[in-house]
Order: structure tokens, then C-alpha cells, then sequence
């Protein structure tokens, strides 16, 4: 089998554990090899200061500076795992993107924003509806094997899925209502390990589980399965 590479830019650490993680170890017998690192926000002669979303053109020049290091590799494809919960507003067509109410066409309008702004030939945009966070709600009885005395909170956020058609991509962005703030709320003590909980919990049924979960990280997952063929064709 023909390897290709796929270095992924996340939004924060979690993000970048789940991807070095469960990722990489679904990916890796497509012939995926995958790296990731989190945006570069700041700099000063000693350390590069990395994690976070503050805007969008710090956003930008970090994954073009990465497809830049990597311009003489062949094989190498780019793609992004950043939250539309708290997306920066300088972001490519954010203020338009506004306007539409159904989240799948939000999200894909926005992509395509990305991409287009982007416009490089091996790049793959990808948002995460709404937060990282989605990805741990898509079970949350999950919760019990780190907070085994929740049970009752669990039960509560199990109903909030149901709400939503079992779907967790559906709980929104509101500053009180995102996937994070939902859990935080019932259990605060979450708030103080999101990065190593959380990414736990959140591939702890595998990706195949997240697939049937999550129809938008199914279709970008499904896109990440077929780069090696995309290579090789």
C-alpha cells in the first residue's frame, strides 16, 4: 500500500490529541499517515504559543505556512479541525454565512469560504459542528467512566441528545448552550480536564461509532478515507 501524509491544524489541544490519537489510528489502514498541530497564535524569539482561534488571519497564515514547509513533498494533504462555536467573525464570508439557519448549509457555506480563500489544490476544510466537544455528546453515558457518581447529570444530558434527534451536531452555539457549556453545567469539574477526558471520551467507541453519530465528521472522515486512492489513481 502507498502512503500519503495528512497534516491536520486544530483548533486547540484537544483537538490535536484526538487527532494524533483516533485518527491517525483509523486512518492509518486507508494509508493515511496523519500529523497535527494546533494554530500558532503568537511568537517571540524563545517559543512558538499555539491554541486557539483569536482570528482568522493568524488562522490563515499558520496552514499556509505549513502547506509552504511541506511544498516540495509530494503526497501530502492539508485540512483543518477548527469549532464553528465561537468561529472568529473575520472569518471568510462569516457575516454572510448568518443569514443561513439550517447548520449543514451554514457549515458547508463556510467551508467553502475556507477553501476557496485557502486555494490550494490538496487542502480539505473541515468545521466541526458546533464544538469538539460534539464529539463526547454523540454518548454521553461515556461521562460515567471518569465521573461515576453522575449518573443523574447523565441521564440529563442523555435527554438533551434526544432532543436534538440523537443527533449531537444539532446542540448549538449558544454561549450557554454549546456541547462544552451543556456538560460544564452539569458537571463542573469537566471544565478543569477537557484535554485528557475529553479527547478519552470522545474516541472511546471509535470513529466508526462517530460516524453513524455525526453526519457532517462522517463526510469529512469518508474524504480523509480516500486520499491515499485520490493519490494512486
Amino acid at each position: 500500500m502507498k502512503y500519503v501524509r495528512l497534516n491536520i491544524t486544530t483548533e486547540g489541544p484537544s483537538e490535536m490529541e484526538f487527532a494524533k490519537k483516533y485518527l491517525s489510528e483509523y486512518l492509518a489502514p486507508f494509508g493515511v499517515v496523519v500529523d497535527a498541530r494546533s494554530v500558532m497564535t503568537s511568537k517571540n524569539r524563545f517559543k512558538k504559543y499555539r491554541g486557539g482561534l483569536s482570528s482568522y488571519e493568524r488562522v490563515k497564515n499558520d496552514v499556509l505556512n505549513w502547506i509552504k514547509e511541506e511544498s516540495k513533498n509530494e503526497g501530502v494533504f492539508f485540512t483543518t479541525m477548527f469549532d464553528l462555536y465561537a468561529l472568529p467573525n473575520d472569518f471568510p464570508n462569516f457575516e454572510a454565512s448568518l443569514k443561513q439557519k439550517n447548520p449543514y448549509t451554514r457549515i458547508e457555506f463556510l467551508e467553502k469560504s475556507l477553501s476557496d480563500d485557502i486555494n490550494v489544490r490538496n487542502f480539505i476544510p473541515y468545521l466541526q459542528l458546533h464544538e469538539f466537544e460534539t464529539l463526547l455528546l454523540a454518548n454521553p453515558k461515556n461521562l460515567a467512566v471518569e465521573y461515576d457518581n453522575a449518573e443523574a447529570k447523565i441521564q440529563q444530558l442523555e435527554h438533551l441528545l434526544s432532543t436534538h434527534q440523537g443527533n449531537p451536531e444539532l446542540i448549538n452555539t449558544g454561549t450557554e448552550t454549546a456541547p462544552s457549556k451543556q456538560i460544564i453545567k452539569l458537571i463542573p469539574e469537566y471544565k478543569g480536564n477537557k484535554v485528557t477526558v475529553g479527547v478519552h471520551l470522545a474516541g472511546f467507541d471509535g470513529i466508526g461509532f462517530l460516524k453513524q453519530k455525526c453526519p457532517h465528521f462522517d463526510k469529512w472522515v469518508t474524504k480523509l478515507e480516500q486520499l491515499s486512492l485520490q493519490k494512486n489513481s
